[in-house]
This record gives structure tokens, C-alpha cells and sequence, in this order.
């Protein structure tokens, strides 16, 4: 089927729309803008601008309000042609922002498939977004966030620029975050405290995602050493190695751990 576009909405002369797109009233397009099949702009929905170069995939929707591939707010943008990747089956809520990249991050800005990001949720330039990225109302991410597949996160969260948040993460919500979140684990803030930290393993969403209880037990013990055992970094990797079955999961955790440049959160 073709494009449907409502009189009332504004599509640019660069705009490519896939099969069966629908443009609601009130919906501006422009830009070097593509667009997959089957995507739905329900009403004042305003996607790119001169400068964008936006990739979106196919069977998003968009509703009310949200402004996809705006201007990043950085003082070293120039009016730069820079890009915004989109991949399939998300959904963006009421009021939903996602800034382009800049030259002076990747480029870009990327967002994986099957996400959820409900209303009021700002992605600045340069974030990085994996799939089945679930993020609950109000919740700012700085620019350069990377955030891997499978991340949960509550409502009126906010991310510190260049933190990482690991797979299968879950973040409570009304958290602050300045440090690198454990991939497996549920973070969120102490007592008495000002920002998140990694405290326990997030059990309950990796057996939702289909983990056998051996793996969970495997990750569990993995986490355990390095968030209560007392040493540096490389002893506590060590004794994991040591102590704890290999498995991928394992491995990525390691791998997390080493290559963290903010350093991980945790009591």
C-alpha cells in the first residue's frame, strides 16, 4: 500500500516512506529522512530537520508530541549533517525526545529494535540504545549514554554523560546515575545516598528472559564476589575466574568490568 499522509501534514521533498506508512494531521518530516514499512505517526509528531540524515526502520509508532532527530543541545554543534539510526518495532510515547549525534561524539545516534520509551523520555546525541530497551516515564539520558539489550528502567531516572548500563540491568526508578551499571544486576540508590549503585543480581528479569536457574546461579555467584568481596578490580576478576563456572555470561561480565572507564557503580 502506499504512503498515508493526512492534508494537514508536512513532508519534505527528501523524505523516502515505505509501504503502508501512515502520517497523522499535524506531522512535520524533513530532511534526508528514510522510513520503513508499516511505521504509524499518530498526530503533531515532528521527525528531522535540514541537517538530519535519519534511518528509521519498519513497524515503529509514533505518537503526540514526539520530536525524533531534533538539533542536539551541545554549544559545539554547528549545524553539522549528522544522523539518528532507528531500528524496527519500537514505540515512542507522547512527548518523547531523540537529538541527533554530533561530530564530536560517533556521529550518531543509535536506537536498536523492539524498544519501549514512554512519555517525556529525552536521548541526547550520541546514545547508543541495544533492543528490547524498556524506559519508563521522564527519564533523561545524557549524551554519549550506552545502554545494552534487554535494560529496564523505572520513571524519572537520570544518566550522567559517557555511562553504561549493561545487559539485562534493571534501574529503580528516581535514580541518578554517574557510573557504569553491572550487567545482570539491579541498581538502585542506598539509603542515605545521592546515586545508584549495582546491589543485587536482577533474578527475576533474567528468568524471564528464558536463563536456565544453573546459569542464574552461575551469574549470581559471579556478581556476589565482585559487589561484596574486598580487594582491587583485577583481584576480584581473578577470583571469579578461579571461583566461578566460565559461561558467556560470565565472560561478558568481565569483560564489562574491564573495560569500564567511568568505573562500576556499587556500595
Amino acid at each position: 500500500m502506499e504512503p498515508n499522509i493526512h492534508p494537514y501534514a508536512v513532508v519534505g521533498p527528501q523524505v523516502k516512506l515505505g509501504k503502508n506508512v501512515t502520517v497523522g494531521p499535524f506531522c512535520r518530516i524533513e530532511g534526508d529522512v528514510s522510513i520503513g514499512d508499516n511505521c504509524f505517526f499518530e498526530s503533531h509528531v515532528s521527525i528531522g530537520c535540514e541537517q538530519a540524515d535519519i534511518k528509521i526502520g519498519a513497524h515503529n509508532i509514533f505518537h503526540p508530541g514526539a520530536v525524533i532527530g531534533g538539533r542536539p543541545q551541545d554549544l559545539k554543534y554547528k549545524n553539522e549533517k549528522v544522523k539518528l539510526i532507528i531500528g524496527d518495532h519500537n514505540t515512542f510515547r507522547e512527548c518523547v525526545t531523540v537529538n541527533l549525534g554530533t561530530l564530536s561524539g560517533i556521529g550518531e545516534t543509535r536506537i536498536g529494535h523492539h524498544g519501549l520509551f514512554m512519555a517525556y523520555v529525552h536521548i541526547a546525541h550520541d546514545c547508543i540504545l541495544g533492543d528490547h530497551v524498556v524506559v519508563a516515564n521522564s527519564t533523561n539520558f545524557a549524551g554519549h549514554v550506552t545502554v545494552e539489550d534487554h535494560v529496564k528502567i523505572g520513571g524519572a531516572c537520570n544518566f550522567n554523560q559517557f555511562v553504561k548500563l549493561g545487559e539485562h540491568s534493571y534501574i529503580a526508578g528516581i535514580s541518578g546515575v554517574n557510573k557504569d551499571i553491572l550487567p545482570y544486576t539491579i541498581a538502585r540508590v542506598p539509603d542515605g545516598g545521592t546515586y545508584a549503585v549495582s546491589a543485587v543480581t536482577n533474578k527475576v528479569g533474567l528468568e524471564r528472559s528464558g536463563l536456565t536457574s544453573d546459569v542464574i546461579a552461575t551469574i549470581h555467584k559471579a556478581i556476589r564476589i565482585f559487589l561484596k568481596s574486598n580487594g582491587t578490580k583485577e583481584e576480584l576478576i581473578e577470583k571469579i575466574r578461579s571461583e566461578v563456572d566460565h559461561n558467556s555470561y560470565v565472560e561478558k561480565l568481565i569483560h564489562f568490568i574491564n573495560s569500564s572507564e567511568r568505573g562500576v557503580a556499587k556500595a
